[in-house]
């Protein structure tokens, strides 16, 4: 401690250094390093709109447009005070103006004269201002529905205290070879790797540090070999694709340098672009080697030909399945007549390469994108085609498309409440009116939701039953077949068909319901019968059943058909959505969009949509995302698949490296001119493609 300037410090210790310790997180964070604030941004979306037309959109105050509401008299009240009008537009207030209406009155009341609904009456009120307002409102509310809503106009911000650090100062006043804690881990593991290696330290420091560094060393080392050398390891959990996350295990396993160990991996080469997928091989070789056994499920062609032995199950889906078609090598299986992994390896089977690549109809100009490692490029995305963006894991393709597009278009298209990335301008909007992301996020989240009720042919069903002579004769509408709601659905479960046991220290345990036995309806209703089908039964058909079934309803016909065109004729119609795979729930969302007239005049955004497919899976979705780009509608697809890039009509390549090294484009243009660059990966790997 010091007597003259009043520090101390407690004794160092590890937990010193821990953001999960209250010895050594920030006070005010209490170490995560962040708080969720409502933002004005968020509150005020559109500037250039007046009070009187709407421009405060946070729950509470949306009725300041009434005139016979509370917040509205305030407001007329703090317009009368501070001499400004409420129909001008809110950006043309003065600074002072905006500061009173945000930041409130800083004590100083206003007379609100207030004649409505609740009574009238004259009250002295001291506007604590929109923020402070809606936070206190935030607090009160009991209501788990309304902190949702309140939430949704919050952002996550640094804290102000340890400015996103997370340690209290003193830990962070703690430095090796001039660096703190935070300055270390916030390093990409390429820079730490350096770092470690030219780090300068006296000779007694050397003694102390030699097996702490040596330990050190060789985990950095582990997770530059499967690929992450773009990472810091301060990188939030959460922000980490699947496939990273998978290999920062493999990482951790190869450091235990265990023998004798049956490891299980499933697609591991998720988000790799086949440069890395090179080094991923090499470190399961490496485990392997160390006298392990690897079990790989994979759909990945150079894993495929890397492996000792293949395992090939099918020959189709969900009942087509199920049976061991080949066991052995890449070569065994390629002389197999029955295997179809076999036939896309050999070359019989393949998806070709389009004869010819469709022109754009216009370009939208992302103008300035600076989000995460993107070096303030503009970038032109063509639009009435179908276009591939690629690039190694980790160069900023997610950055550009995922959190500068379609957070851009959501919010000027479709009015989401987001903030787009960091980026000056978008040009060429107006020749879109929406924007639409299929990505592999469930399609509900409780056993309720199905592809049925998604795809929205449940309506059609429901519609078809309320029509037989059963149910009008027992005078049932459409609303008796809904297991959303009271009536005709089985009240033991609530129309869930199984119910929850919640198992307080284990995941929750799912058994059927005695009373229906998993059927989800009562027995009256159950009694009602299409074509000697009740409206179970229909829900547990399979999607082929199913297309046989309503061949007749040309309505649900079409709608399951894009079911069965996706690739899912297994899955069945009441399928519960906390069954179905992140690939399934795209291929489900898919399907609901093929089913949709189409406008022309939409985006459509997918992020790795060949994740969990087979080659002929793949080779379906490559005519699905060609049959989206009909008619005038855009693609934008991020893919490492080299079919899906090659049939693409326009690539954008981002790159060259990830991390710091990437953010710029590469190359761009049709797979045949990205092949001819000499600075491109994805040019590299896809010009064997496209022979």
């Amino acid at each position: 401690s010091c007597p003259d300037c009043g520090i101390s410090v407690d004794e160092i210790e590890p937990r010193s250094f821990s953001f999960n310790n209250p010895f050594g997180a920030c006070p005010d964070c209490l170490g995560l390093g962040y708080k969720m604030e409502f933002d004005i941004d968020l509150m005020i979306p559109d500037r250039s709109l007046s009070i009187l037309d709407g421009a405060i959109v946070v729950t509470g105050w949306q009725s300041c447009t009434n005139e016979g509401s509370f917040s509205r008299a305030i407001l007329d009240a703090l317009a009368r005070e501070y001499d400004f009008s409420l129909a001008t537009p809110f950006e043309e207030y003065p600074e002072k103006i905006q500061d009173i209406l945000i930041n409130g009155t800083n004590g100083h009341s206003v007379k609100v004269y207030y004649k409505g609904q609740r009574g009238e009456g004259v009250y002295d009120v001291a506007f604590p201002g929109l923020i402070r307002n809606v936070e206190q409102r935030y607090r009160e509310t009991g209501s788990d529905a309304m902190k949702q809503e309140y939430e949704s106009f919050m952002r996550i911000t640094p804290c102000k205290t340890c400015k996103g650090q997370r340690l209290k100062k003193e830990s962070l006043a703690v430095t090796v070879a001039d660096k703190n804690i935070y300055e270390v881990t916030n390093l990409s593991i390429e820079k730490l790797k350096a770092f470690l290696a030219d780090m300068q330290l006296s000779e007694q420091q050397q003694l102390i540090g030699r097996q702490i560094l040596k330990e050190i060393r060789a985990r950095v080392s582990f997770l530059s070999d499967v690929g992450l050398d773009y990472l810091s390891l301060g990188r939030a959990t959460g922000t980490l694709s699947g496939g990273e996350a998978q290999r920062i295990r493999l990482a951790t396993q190869i450091g235990s340098g265990l023998v004798g160990v049956a490891y299980i991996l499933d697609e591991p080469s998720i988000g790799l672009h086949q440069r890395d997928n090179d080094r991923l091989l090499g470190s399961l070789m490496k485990l392997r080697d160390l006298g392990n056994s690897l079990i790989v499920v994979e759909h990945d062609e150079d894993t495929m030909r890397a492996a000792d032995c293949i395992v090939d199950i099918g020959p189709g889906a969900g009942e087509h399945g199920g049976q061991l078609v080949a066991m052995g090598t890449a070569e065994d299986l390629m002389k197999n007549e029955d295997s179809i992994t076999g036939a896309y390896l050999s070359g019989k089977l393949k998806i070709p390469v389009p004869s010819e690549r469709r022109k754009p109809t216009g370009f939208l100009t992302v103008k300035g994108a600076a989000e995460n490692n993107l070096k303030n490029i503009d970038v032109k995305i063509p639009l009435g085609i179908m276009t591939c963006i690629t690039g190694v894991s980790g160069s900023g393709k997610s950055s550009l498309i995922n959190e500068i597009l379609y957070k851009r278009l959501a919010r000027d298209l479709n009015r989401a409440r987001v903030i787009p990335g960091k980026h000056k301008d978008i040009l060429g909007t107006d020749q879109l009116d929406k924007v639409i992301n299929i990505d592999q996020s469930p399609i509900g989240r409780t056993p309720r939701s199905n592809p049925a009720t998604y795809t929205g042919v449940f309506d059609q069903i429901r519609d078809l039953f309320a029509a037989t002579a059963d149910a009008k004769a027992k005078g049932y509408k459409k609303g008796r077949f809904s297991f959303n709601v009271k009536g005709g659905r089985c009240e033991a479960c609530s129309g869930d068909g199984i119910i929850k046991i919640e198992m307080h220290f284990l995941p929750d345990v799912y058994v059927p319901c005695e009373v229906c036995k998993g059927k989800r309806y009562n027995r009256e209703t159950l009694e009602v019968k299409y074509k000697d089908k009740n409206i179970y039964d229909v829900l547990n058909m399979t999607v082929e059943e199913a297309l046989t079934f309503f061949e007749n309803v040309p309505s649900i016909k079409r709608k399951i058909q894009t079911l069965y065109d996706v690739g899912l004729s297994y899955i069945r119609l009441g399928q519960p959505s906390t069954e179905l795979s992140g690939g399934e729930a795209q291929r489900i969302k898919l399907a609901t969009e093929l089913s949709k007239r189409s406008t022309g005049k939409t985006i459509y955004i997918l992020d790795e949509p060949t994740t969990g497919l087979h080659f002929a899976d793949v080779h379906k979705l490559v005519e699905i995302l060609k049959r989206l780009s009909e008619g005038g509608n855009t693609v934008v697809v991020i893919e490492h698949n080299l079919d899906v890039i090659k049939t693409a009509d326009y690539i954008i390549d981002i790159g060259p490296e990830g991390g710091d090294k990437g953010g710029t484009v590469v190359a761009q243009g049709t797979p045949e001119e990205v092949a001819q660059s000499p600075v491109s990966y994805t040019g590299k790997y896809v010009k064997k493609y496209l022979k």
